[in-house]
């Protein structure tokens, strides 16, 4: 096979390829680079954890995938490319389509898919009907079917309830059941098992990891807790101030990571080894969007910082598809 077609054979597992993304808010007080140049590959099957602190830009890296951002914000840099299509600019009517049937997100909050006037069976009927011809008792079928797979005790019931009359983490795992009504081919998760105790949690993340490695459903899982992608995820990417500063195997990522924010999040878990000891923070805060220092937005709180840093870095290719935005790249 010559290298061109191995590029391409490479190219056409990939269900999702952002390049170059850029998500930006104008507001008043000025322009918010929400996301600012974000390259994202997910192949097939594929787990991959987008990892950072609150307002590092996952969340919006995830909403521009499936269209959903809003005014004042939008897209005004980037591909994204899903199977090969084009998203980007596509019409409102393609991407009904692709929502929900093709693509699934699960929210952070539940209340962000559930409505609160109507009974769970019939927001999840609707939502598999809207893509399918199906009759009524095999959607309802198939809709007590995905609350059982997400844990919930006697779902037949359940389908009767509104969620008002449902706990947080009832309606989160409702929520999920949606996402993975009509079986799509990517899934995009906004920490969806921060309301959830930690055997639901660990119930919820066996079933999506079951069901990527059965069916070659892709999943890309946002959040800030490296703990939980590091038993998940096939690859992580780390992301600080709306940029991918880090990605690369889990595996390696977790054993020797390159950015120094990367090694910071690491450090600040807890583990045996640092029981009755102070953890090790990250100093400083998350910098405003509206206001990024000089360079690189990590240099002034990294201990590694040097003049050099006053620039932006550039993405370097590392060993082992590895990648690093760093003028000092540890390991």
């Amino acid at each position: 096979m010559t290298e061109r077609q191995s590029s391409s054979a490479q190219a056409d597992r990939a269900v999702l390829d952002v390049h170059g993304l850029q998500t930006h808010f104008f507001t008043h007080g000025g322009v918010v680079k929400a996301v600012d140049g974000v390259d994202l590959r997910v192949d097939a099957g594929e787990i991959v954890g987008l990892v950072g602190e609150s307002g590092s830009g996952k969340t919006i890296t995830g909403f521009s995938v499936i269209g959903l951002i809003d005014p004042p914000g939008r897209i005004v840099g980037g591909s994204i490319r899903y199977l090969g299509e084009e998203l980007v600019g596509a019409p409102e009517v393609r991407l009904q389509r692709v929502r929900g049937k093709e693509i699934a997100m699960i929210f952070q909050d539940p209340m962000m898919t559930l409505n609160p006037v109507l009974r769970v069976d019939t927001q999840m009927i609707e939502a598999i009907q809207a893509h399918e011809t199906v009759s009524d008792a095999a959607a309802r079928e198939r809709a007590r079917d995905a609350l059982a797979m997400v844990g919930i005790p006697a779902p037949r019931e359940r389908l009767l309830a509104y969620p008002h009359q449902l706990s947080g983490g009832m309606r989160q795992r409702v929520a999920i059941a949606i996402a993975l009504l009509n079986r799509p081919k990517l899934i995009i998760a906004d920490e969806p098992t921060t309301a959830l105790d930690v055997t639901i949690q660990a119930q919820i993340l066996y079933e999506v990891q079951k069901l990527c490695r059965e069916t070659g459903t892709s999943l890309v899982w946002i959040t800030h807790d490296l703990a939980v992608v590091s038993g998940l995820a096939d690859r992580i990417a780390v992301m600080y101030a709306g940029r991918i500063v880090e990605s690369g195997a889990t595996a390696d990522v977790i054993r020797q990571p390159c950015h120094p924010y990367t090694q910071g999040l690491i450090n600040s878990i807890p583990t045996r080894a640092t029981h009755g000891s102070l953890l090790r923070q990250i100093p400083g805060m998350t910098p405003s969007l509206l206001h990024l220092p000089q360079g690189c937005a990590f240099r002034p709180r990294c201990t590694y910082a040097t003049d050099s840093c006053l620039q932006v870095p550039q993405l370097t290719e590392l060993p082992l598809s590895r990648s690093v935005r760093c003028w000092h790249a540890l390991g």
